[in-house]
């Protein structure tokens, strides 16, 4: 189904719909909406809008499938993938006003929330109930972009993605209509399971309008370690023996020596550079953690551990958790002038030793400025961050071979092309290799909610489908 670009009707209907300071055709709007923090090329919609009601986005997707007018919907700004870039053009849903906690029910453990709140804003609201909405992605995403990502982070080895907390959705459908999907109880077994076809599904099959999430309670007690490995390898096996041995971390981050110099250089903190292991642990008491930490670091010198500082106190805790958040903002740092792509991939926990082995081989393979390897080691996720000067073709060559290399030997350890980031432009092309007769499904699945293709068009399916 082709889509069609808006004329000078299209712009006066939808500057019915909202007041004038909520819809834009600016160039400095259009220019902001335009592209993601991937390297993929900006392509600008023809109108921004700002909705504040489930009532104006189901009007104007009305009004858009109607006229076949391509609608994407917009929160940060933040991914990697070139998720919501708007590359038919169209209008762009930017939710950066629809951004209220609508209730908060601690005594149900929920809270109600619209799509453009940023989640780091909602847990510091939260502070006060003891409770917390677990994912972290480390940048500053908005609960409908995590939504339409399934984003997770660093907790999520712990405490699982943004799927496990997502209790209930309301929906605008590609052609207005609002559903409701999910409900307030802990469990159920009513009916198909529509809510998790929703997140996960980058705005392709309806926008958000709204979203009840479930919370847990701020462990009273934590404690932190590092660890210090003699090769990544021994690294890699480090996280697969913690993991089988009951302790339960909840992070396990694993840098390799390049970004434990960069954090050292940006922010002084003497690390050892050599393969780290960042390591998280939460428990209801001191001892319990104490205990932990003993088998944690008996594991740790099992694999020729060079150095183990465990029960860092809160101060440095918070200094290394912000420093392992900043870490791509340091390395774009180090190389002003560079573009990168951060290859995102994630096998089972028993094939993560041999996948970051592969990966930290297969980077030293790349003539590029810049190449380095981290990842949230405790749910098998890797990412490999690789740059050059944009107009270095030949090396931009080499990391696009090395994304394939890492992508196909994910999907041969039983992993996937994308452990978090998404599909979006990027993954575009592994997406047949990995899901095989079951991609055609998605389509239509795509087709039923979406018959007319206007919800984030030009992502997912190879040949744009």
């Amino acid at each position: 189904m082709s889509l069609n670009h808006l004329d000078e009707h299209d712009h006066h209907y939808l500057a019915s719909l909202v007041p004038p300071d909520r819809i834009s055709t600016g160039q400095s709007n259009l220019h902001t909406h335009s592209r993601d923090q991937s390297r993929h090329p900006a392509v600008r919609p023809e109108v921004v809008i700002w909705p504040h009601t489930t009532e104006e986005i189901a009007a104007i997707l009305r009004y858009a499938d109607q006229r076949h007018l391509p609608v994407t919907a917009w929160g940060a700004g933040s991914s990697l993938e070139g998720n919501p870039i708007p590359v038919a053009g169209g209008i762009v849903l930017s939710f950066a006003q629809m951004n209220r906690i609508l209730d908060i029910r601690d005594n149900d453990f929920q809270v109600d929330v619209q799509p453009g709140v940023i989640y780091k804003e909602m847990n510091h609201q939260l502070r006060h109930t003891g409770l917390f909405f677990p994912p972290d992605p480390g940048a500053a995403a908005t609960i409908g972009g995590m939504i339409a990502n399934n984003a997770s982070g660093t907790r999520t080895v712990r405490y699982g993605s943004t799927k496990d907390y997502v209790q209930q959705l309301t929906v605008v459908l590609a052609d207005g209509e609002i559903i409701e999907i999910g409900n307030r109880a802990a469990k159920s077994s009513s009916g198909f399971d529509l809510l998790h076809l929703f997140v996960g599904s980058e705005g392709m099959l309806g926008v958000v309008a709204q979203a009840t999430l479930r919370l847990t309670g701020i462990q009273e007690e934590f404690a932190w370690a590092v660890a210090t490995l003699p090769t990544i390898a021994a690294a890699g096996r480090a996280v697969f023996d913690i993991r089988r041995s009951g302790i339960d971390p909840a992070a396990i981050e694993l840098l390799a020596p390049e970004c434990i110099e960069v954090i050292n250089r940006a922010r002084q903190f003497g690390l050892t550079c050599s393969p780290t292991l960042f390591v998280e642990l939460h428990g209801p008491t001191r001892q319990h953690l104490a205990d932990a930490m003993q088998i944690l670091e008996e594991i740790c010198r099992n694999e020729g551990c060079l150095e183990f500082k465990p029960g860092l106190d809160r101060t440095e805790r918070d200094r290394l958790v912000e420093a392992r958040h900043a870490l791509g903002e340091m390395i774009a740092q180090a190389h002003p002038d560079h573009k990168r792509v951060v290859i995102d991939v994630a096998v089972p926990i028993s094939t993560y030793p041999e996948m970051i082995a592969y990966a930290r081989e297969e980077s030293l393979k790349v003539d590029a400025a810049s190449a380095y390897t981290f990842g949230h080691a405790g749910d098998g996720n890797i990412h490999l961050v690789v740059g050059a000067r944009p107009k270095d073709a030949q090396t931009w060559q080499a990391i696009d071979a090395l994304n394939s290399r890492m992508v196909a030997k994910a999907l041969a350890l039983g992993g996937t092309a994308t452990g978090e980031h998404g599909v979006g432009i990027g993954k575009i092309k592994f997406m047949t290799a990995e899901h095989g007769p079951s991609l055609a499904w998605m389509r239509k699945i795509k087709h039923l909610f979406d018959p007319n293709g206007i919800l984030n068009p030009g992502k997912m399916f190879p040949d744009n489908e």
